[in-house]
């Protein structure tokens, strides 16, 4: 496969792990969102496997096993920033080959990501359910 193969897709983002591994995979992780047709069709052409759900649209899940960088527009680095899900990014992908056991197939790399409109992750704070009601 070309290392030279790249494709830069507009995407929302969700479910971005970018500084702490995800539980399930724990692997550092995002969901690039709502990919247009064109971009479906370059990452198909690549090989990689576009996925759809109904919140998500086509989207493909790029993962990693170190932290995932993000840029702000302006080039500089958005660190100790949660990334909500809704950002607005642009991000490059290249394709990599991998075989595991028996399993073979191809995956989105994330090469660089830029957000262009961010929302800010802020979790959930306990001490706003505390209105005295019994949780069910």
């Amino acid at each position: 496969m070309e290392s030279t193969q790249r494709v830069k897709i507009s995407a929302d983002v969700m479910w971005a792990y970018m500084d702490k591994p995800n539980d399930m995979s724990g692997k550092y992780q995002i969901d690039l969102c709502q990919l247009s047709d064109a971009a479906v069709n370059a990452l198909e052409g690549m090989g990689i496997t576009v996925r759809q759900k109904e919140d998500k649209g086509y989207f493909i899940t790029c993962k990693s096993n170190n932290p995932i960088r993000a840029y702000a527009t302006n080039g500089d680095t958005l660190e100790g920033i949660s990334i909500g899900n809704g950002s607005k990014a642009v991000a490059m992908i290249t394709p990599y080959a991998w075989k595991y056991q028996k399993k073979e197939g191809v995956s989105p790399s994330l090469r660089k990501l830029v957000i262009n409109e961010l929302v800010t992750y802020e979790g959930v704070d306990s001490a706003d359910d505390s209105d005295g009601d019994e949780v069910l």
